[in-house]
């Protein structure tokens, strides 16, 4: 139950091409989250330096997951993949509260900046598999994200090590981009 059935689910029109811009602060679990998607080996993994990416085609459909770093020095190259995104998931760690302020303002700033305008956003509250996790409802509370109005917005606890939620979070993104779409 990987990433090609949701592109099966997805696939509603040949050749359709959907953009997802995966951001987050640094060690949120982004690239974990990705590799786990693509049904990949997630063991060793590195922060990243730049972006990653994966494509994946099935019958005429491509999906396309843009993985930027989140180190501070790399955030203000975000809005280079702005362009043309059709889905934004912002990552959180759930277990770092210290950090809840400073992700608390960059997506507060990723939800300002006119290319990204309307866009849906998946909040994935990951590393709920550790103990000292916030669960999602407090923190979707922190972050005031009931008051987003230009937009469908959806929260999802997940652990991107175990996939618990991520499939879940993704069906979602395939509703919300289906909808989108017509």
């Amino acid at each position: 139950m990987g990433l090609l059935s949701i592109l099966r689910k997805l696939k509603s029109t040949p050749d359709q091409e959907v953009r997802i811009l995966l951001l987050g602060l640094d060690n949120g679990g982004k690239t974990t989250l990705l590799k786990q998607l693509a049904s990949e080996d997630i063991s060793h993994i590195t922060p990243t330096q730049g972006f990653n990416i994966k494509s994946v085609q099935s019958q005429g459909f491509k999906l396309n997951v843009w993985d930027i770093g989140g180190q501070r020095k790399i955030r203000p190259y975000w809005r280079n993949y702005f362009e043309n995104t059709d889905v934004l998931i912002y990552v959180i760690d759930s277990a770092d509260r210290k950090r809840f302020e400073e992700t608390g303002q960059e997506l507060a700033e990723l939800l300002d900046e006119e290319k990204l305008s309307g866009v849906p956003v998946l909040i994935f509250a990951n590393k709920q598999d550790l103990l000292t996790a916030a669960p999602a409802s407090e923190i979707a509370e922190g972050l005031n994200l009931h008051t987003i109005r230009d937009r469908v917005w959806q929260i999802q606890s997940c652990s991107a090590l175990t996939g618990e939620g991520v499939q879940d979070g993704m069906n979602w993104v395939c509703k919300s981009v289906n909808a989108k779409k017509k």
